[in-house]
């Protein structure tokens, strides 16, 4: 402290402390050296007993206990702990609920065990997974259910040591109600960014129909009877969709937000490679996090792909009869949920329109796409969220072309370069059109059906989104 100078016009001065007189000699207590060590003895005791106590509340920590986690508000559970690394939470993978699977409106998938396999866009110490029975009409009771690392071996096997089983609010019995969904409580376990993690749930009840994301590009796996806990993989029988699982979080010090992309089939990864991770969104990841160890003035984000196959801006799928929504439900339908609703979100791209121009049965009306588009924005906007826009990649010599769909196509790409629809602007169309042509994908970029790119067009999707425009959030409203 200075002494000596004022405090400053309208400081209150603090009167000074007067000194505390020294005890009397007669008035000192002294300990006796008996009971010096006995005092040391008791305070060695409590500092040996606490690090017991810490150690063994470590050790028998393996991650079978439920951790804090659930929607923002919610009380954690008796005993939950925060994971100890800092960080934060953020969206690892994800997938939109697309569909009502056929065939199981009766049963669903009752008496199996359903091994989701799904990839790790970042690195994290702790996870937690989304449940979802959106297209279910009735409960969806989970017994049993775990996470996992994939063995490096590839299958439905558990890399040894990390299987842990999930709880939900600290039970293992959760009831998923129709047209819900359920966030599980958070498991420590260190997800390496890129490696595949396995999510195995079983219903021993009838709850149909199934939840489903059909087109994964991704191997997981299904089992009859309770092989939750099986780690050989064995049982398991290879299929291509994933049920149930609609996300996966991790807390995370590698990234401090989460960019989801919302799409149609060239955002679900349509034509790519399977088991290869090769999404143009996996690819942003990757670019993400390369810059990132480059030193780079980029967000440190995860990405997550919220395409749906077929997936429209206005218009989705016709509803089944079951009382349940429609299958593939619009992009205005589902934006709340399946964007807004994810996990720590700081940016959104959105990909979507061919589908409005392709699958409507007369003309579509550009006007109509664009007052889609500016409305899923103005959503975004309203929570401060700032959104990157793609252009319409051509669609030449598919068999839904003609000369009058594309001058729609034209018309809005016109307005989102000029700036009217979209904050920034990822111009998908002029990367992988022809040069020659510019009706059609390049030939290199074209997985032979003139609409989807192959892996390296879906490569090339990546790289035309400018990682800077991710910065900041939504322009303030004048």
């Amino acid at each position: 402290m200075t002494h000596g100078h004022d405090a400053g016009a309208g400081a209150t001065r603090v009167p000074p402390v007067p000194p505390v007189p020294p005890i009397p000699p007669t008035q000192r207590s002294e300990p006796r050296p008996g009971r010096q060590r006995a005092l040391l003895a008791a305070v060695l005791a409590a500092v040996v007993a606490l690090s017991v106590a810490i150690y063994v509340g470590v050790a028998a920590d393996d991650g079978t206990r439920g951790r804090a986690s659930g929607p923002a508000g919610r009380q954690a559970p008796p005993g939950a702990a925060a994971p100890a690394s800092t960080g934060a939470w953020v969206g690892a993978w994800s997938a939109s609920p697309a569909a009502a699977e056929p065939g199981t409106a009766a049963k669903g998938l009752a008496g199996r065990s359903v091994r989701n396999v799904v990839h790790a866009g970042v690195g994290g110490t702790s996870a937690r997974v989304t449940l979802s029975n959106l297209y279910g009409t009735t409960p969806l009771t989970i017994t049993h259910a775990t996470l996992a690392l994939a063995d490096s071996g590839g299958g439905a096997a558990v890399a040894d040591g990390t299987l842990r089983r999930l709880t939900f609010s600290g039970a293992a019995r959760v009831v998923v109600p129709a047209g819900g969904q359920v966030l599980s409580d958070a498991v420590r376990l260190r997800v390496p960014y890129g490696s595949d993690v396995l999510v195995t749930t079983y219903s021993p009840s009838p709850s149909g129909p199934v939840t489903y994301h059909p087109h994964a590009r991704q191997t997981s796996y299904l089992a009859t009877g309770d092989r939750t806990e099986d780690t050989t993989g064995a049982g398991y029988t290879p299929t291509p969709y994933w049920r149930y699982l609609s996300a996966l979080d991790l807390f995370s010090n590698e990234a401090e937000g989460t960019v989801v992309v919302l799409g149609d089939s060239i955002t679900d990864g349509a034509t790519s490679t399977p088991d290869t991770n090769r999404r143009w969104t996996d690819v942003l990841a990757a670019r993400l996090r390369t810059a990132v160890e480059q030193g780079r003035d980029v967000p440190r984000y995860s990405v997550v792909n919220q395409g749906i196959s077929g997936n429209r801006v206005l218009t989705g799928g016709q509803a089944g009869g079951r009382g349940g929504p429609a299958d593939n439900p619009s992009g205005l339908d589902r934006f709340d949920r399946d964007v807004l609703g994810r996990t720590n979100v700081r940016a959104v791209v959105i990909d979507l329109g061919v589908n409005d121009i392709l699958r409507s049965s007369a003309l579509a009306d550009p006007d109509a796409i664009l007052d889609g588009l500016r409305a899923l924005v103005a959503r975004a906007h309203a929570r401060g969220l700032k959104v990157t826009g793609a252009t319409l990649m051509p669609f030449g010599g598919h068999r839904g072309y003609s000369d009058a769909r594309e001058a729609v196509r034209q018309r809005i790409n016109a307005e989102i370069r000029a700036g009217r629809v979209f904050d920034a602007v990822a111009d998908f169309d002029k990367a992988l059109r022809d040069p020659y042509d510019p009706r059609r994908l390049r030939a290199d970029y074209d997985c032979g059906d003139h609409l989807h790119p192959s892996d390296q067009g879906y490569a090339r999707m990546a790289q035309a989104v400018d990682l800077d425009d991710l910065k900041g959030a939504a322009p303030a409203r004048l």
